[in-house]
């Protein structure tokens, strides 16, 4: 899922990696909206709320969407600079430590969600973390697939699904036609994931709200240790042939 690059990547390495960290956001998604009323897996949104706070001259609300912001933006760079770092170092796999980053990071703001630790976490961090753990995923994903896939926010991924499904009705391009269609599914799970995500996590939330955070971290460490699995499996299997 995470160790395929270039030529060695194949499509289903991309549907494996869509579907499980775009269910992730999902749950993100509706979490963040839930707790603390601000979208938390993208920030388009936030340069209008932004604008429209400059424009009420209320700065002190515009800096606060500046900093969401800048959090998105942080979590893209951290996580690029991880990936970076570790990948001229056989010691660190380059995807390990951006993803052990976002699960310490959803874990945290879990924790916080247990009365009984009486860990006080204003919603405004709340809301900076899950950014900034989303910026984290979003370029750890769009580095990893050579930019096939996107998992947290679905506008790019709406108007690619728009411009590939009007391809299909044209003849000329029957010999794309194969691809075009593994290219839509592609995005239809992603779509689905991410909305089985909201779902899901809406449910979970109204049970157990924050902690619902630390679930989706523990299926984080799910994905690590299925990929290390995986992996050793088809080292064995070569090596025995």
């Amino acid at each position: 899922m995470f160790r395929h690059r270039g030529k060695n990547r194949t499509y289903f390495h991309n549907l494996k990696l869509a579907s499980a960290l775009s269910f992730v956001a999902g749950i993100v998604n509706i979490v963040g909206v839930l707790s603390v009323k601000v979208l938390t897996t993208n920030i388009t949104g936030h340069f209008a709320f932004f604008s429209e706070k400059v424009l009420l001259d209320d700065y002190g609300g515009a800096l606060t969407y500046f900093v969401f912001i800048l959090c998105f933006l942080g979590g893209a760079f951290c996580s690029s600079f991880m990936v970076e770092f570790s990948s001229g170092r056989r010691m660190f796999r380059p995807h390990l430590i951006p993803l052990v980053t976002e699960i310490l990071l959803l874990g945290f703001v879990g924790i916080s969600g247990e009365e009984s630790l009486k860990i006080s976490v204003s919603p405004y961090t709340v809301a900076g973390i899950l950014l900034f753990a989303m910026g984290v995923q979003n370029s750890l994903v769009t580095r990893v697939s050579q930019s096939v896939v996107r998992t947290t926010h679905l506008t790019g991924l709406f108007t690619d699904l728009g411009i590939e499904l009007s391809k299909l009705f044209f003849k000329e391009r029957k010999n794309e036609q194969s691809q075009l269609r593994k290219n839509i599914a592609l995005k239809l799970v992603i779509i689905a994931c991410f909305f089985s995500g909201c779902i899901i996590g809406g449910f979970s939330y109204s049970m157990i709200r924050l902690k619902t955070l630390i679930l989706t971290a523990g299926l984080l460490f799910c994905v690590i240790r299925y990929d290390k699995l995986l992996y050793r499996y088809y080292a064995l299997k070569r090596k025995l042939r």
